[in-house]
């Protein structure tokens, strides 16, 4: 999870919509906008282009039309992250509001071996953080049989993504490298660092963890 800027004002469609009996959260411009605000990837386990969708409430609505279809509380989520978080996750970290600094609350990490499980851990005790947390954990390791499935295959996802992203971080030291490859290299891994990269969090963390990617790289987090 990281920082995510909602646009404003919100779609005008959803105060009429709000008034309907059966409403629709997810009229006129609404899902394009949530695609676009959240770089088309679930805000939860980072999947760009998850081929499952859902509009998702981030605090549970529980029949609240005023949460339903306000515009702050909806996000885009994929279905594995939705089905597991439900409405039982009631104080996470909101990774749209930049006063919460998400990325700076948690650390989250993975060998790039086959099977290895995601860590996940909590850089302060607050109940939001450890709510992330908990979450996450059920997200990326599997809760039921058929959810760590799911989970095996998405961390399989992020293995190979960092693998590459490690491999450009590699290429790019290499001493006898062309110019011109090296800058082919660091558009590469400048791409990999954006919030719109699959499993950003997890690629950021590597550069702040290493003082010398650190003074590297830091500066194309945007």
């Amino acid at each position: 999870m990281v920082y995510i800027e909602k646009t404003f004002p919100s779609p005008t469609c959803l105060e009429k919509e709000k008034t309907k009996a059966n409403g629709d959260y997810k009229c006129g411009e609404t899902l394009n906008r949530i695609k676009q605000d959240f770089k088309n990837k679930c805000y939860i386990c980072e999947y760009k282009e998850p081929v499952t969708i859902n509009v998702e409430h981030f605090k549970p609505h529980k029949g609240d039309k005023d949460l339903k279809f306000e515009w702050e509380n909806l996000f885009l989520a994929c279905s594995h992250c939705n089905n597991i978080k439900r409405d039982k996750y009631n104080h996470l970290i909101n990774c749209t509001d930049p006063n919460e600094n998400i990325e700076e609350r948690i650390r989250i990490s993975i060998k790039v071996f086959p099977m290895e499980k995601v860590k996940i851990e909590a850089l302060d005790n607050s109940i939001q953080t450890m709510d992330t947390v908990s979450l996450l954990d059920a997200v990326y390791n599997g809760t039921t049989k058929l959810k760590k499935i799911e989970a095996n295959n998405l961390r399989t996802k992020i293995q190979k993504d960092l693998s590459d992203f490690n491999r450009h971080l590699y290429d790019y030291f290499d001493e006898s490298l062309e110019d011109d490859d090296r800058d082919y290299t660091l558009k590469r891994i400048i791409r990999h660092l954006k919030k719109a990269s699959s499993f950003t969090m997890f690629k950021r963390i590597i550069v702040k963890e290493n003082d010398f990617l650190r003074e590297k790289f830091e500066q194309y987090f945007d």
